[in-house]
């Protein structure tokens, strides 16, 4: 059967008018000179990135006598012998690192209260520390690695620490969600980083990964895999492959911004070592030791406790009278006047033992009014450029707008039945109020 007139014509493509044709072609020329000016655009914005991520930075020079107060705590290690299991000894030490986060502690001292002789027949064990290695008795080593891991950034923590039994129940811990613990996309000028072997053109520079898609370049030259802060130019592109940083110390972040940089964290073999081994010049003006034999704390006056560096010294589950006992260069008789204060800072406990990682919460909670830095820190005002509580994971997400269940239609025989029924008490599941 042959196809109609109709039909086929449809197949025939229309001839477009002089008209047309002009439209259609200035339509073509104003397009492709959208795309010639958008690729303009964007090689100009890519060179401004570059020229702002190669600019020079340049960090404040602070005096040391200009330094921001710091606070310190000392914790024996034994307290992690009292543990009942491997799981419960890894749960103590991330309570401990918990809390040292949350009061802005600046240094944990892990110190042995067992003595020397205990450590010439346990065996022991050797962790790395801001002194260098360190070698201890194995409850002191396996606190002060949890305590350093949990104060790593997540992108580092590889790098540091490679699998160990000390760090097999990590995964069990309560994350610090410190606020040096940057994600990727978080715009702040200072970064963790950990020093790469990546060759550059000259012997006076370095790679540095930062948790960046791309290694920074620092202008110092530094043996790899070294921990360092680094401070980038501020508003630069964070994936951009040409950002030039400076190192810093670590201290520097808190001088300028104010922002809390975590722990370090030290080992002392004994109760003396907490104190002749400060790694301040002049060690610590302020050391309060903590007992239930002490004095009142409530009776001390607000701002009344000034310092420079302070530590704050806590027993295990006999107390601080132990670690005297144990500590052969120590010639005093009574704990007590080893500290400028000894304090009780749980005057009217209702159980009869306050557990070291309880005290720790209490006692720094009980002391913030009390003590009075000489140099405070800035006040922290870049909360925009660090990760939030939405950014962590921690959401009330059972109670999200976007979660919550929409409420089933009501139909005409429900209406109907709930008219009927006007009476009757709601129960409890259709009652969910007050959930809101």
């Amino acid at each position: 059967m042959k196809p109609t007139g109709n039909s086929s014509n449809k197949n025939i493509p229309k001839k477009l008018t002089e008209r047309q044709k002009i439209e259609r072609k200035e339509f073509k020329r104003k397009k492709k000179q959208d795309r010639l000016l958008k690729r303009v655009q964007r090689e100009f914005e890519q060179v401004e990135r570059d020229k702002a991520a190669a600019v020079e930075v340049k960090a404040e020079v602070v005096a040391e006598k200009d330094f921001v107060s710091t606070l310190s705590i000392a914790v024996p290690g034994s307290i992690l012998d009292n543990a009942q299991s491997a799981e419960l000894r890894t749960y103590l030490a991330g309570q401990i690192a918990r809390a040292a986060c949350i009061f802005q502690v600046d240094e944990v001292v892990v110190f042995d209260d067992c003595g020397t002789g205990d450590q010439a027949t346990e065996k022991l064990g050797t962790v790395d520390t801001s002194e260098g290695s360190t070698s201890a008795r194995r409850c002191c080593v396996q606190l002060a690695r949890i305590l350093q891991y949990l104060e790593c950034p997540q992108y580092l923590r590889k790098f540091f620490f490679p699998i160990h039994n000390d760090l097999k129940f990590c995964g069990l811990l309560n994350p610090l969600d410190s606020q040096h613990h940057l994600r990727q996309a978080s715009e702040f000028q200072f970064r963790e980083g950990i020093v790469t072997n990546k060759p550059t053109k000259n012997d006076k520079s370095s790679f540095v990964n930062v948790g960046l898609l791309n290694d920074v370049l620092v202008d110092t030259h530094l043996d790899p895999g070294v921990r360092v802060t680094v401070k980038m130019p501020s508003g630069v592109d964070l994936k951009s492959k040409k950002i030039r940083a400076k190192v810093v110390p670590p201290s520097q972040p808190r001088q300028e911004t104010g922002i809390y940089w975590g722990y370090t964290v030290r080992i002392a073999n004994s109760l003396s070592q907490v104190f002749t081994k400060s790694p301040y010049k002049g060690g610590y003006d302020l050391t309060i030791g903590t007992s239930d034999t002490g004095t009142n704390v409530q009776e001390l006056e607000p701002n009344s406790l000034k310092y420079k560096h302070s530590l704050v010294v806590f027993g295990g589950v006999l107390g601080l009278e132990p670690a005297l006992d144990n500590d052969n260069k120590l010639n005093i008789d009574d704990v007590e006047q080893l500290f400028d204060q000894y304090l009780n800072t749980v005057p009217r406990q209702g159980s009869r033992t306050v557990r070291t990682e309880e005290a720790i919460l209490i006692s720094l909670a009980a002391l913030g009014e009390k003590l009075e830095p000489v140099i405070k820190p800035k006040q922290f005002t870049s909360f925009d450029a660090i990760p939030q509580s939405q950014d962590t994971g921690i959401q009330q997400y059972a109670f999200n707008e976007n979660t919550r269940k929409k409420p089933a239609p009501i139909t005409e025989s429900v209406q109907k039945q709930s008219t009927d029924h006007s009476n009757v008490a709601p129960s409890a599941e259709d009652d969910m109020s007050r959930f809101d």
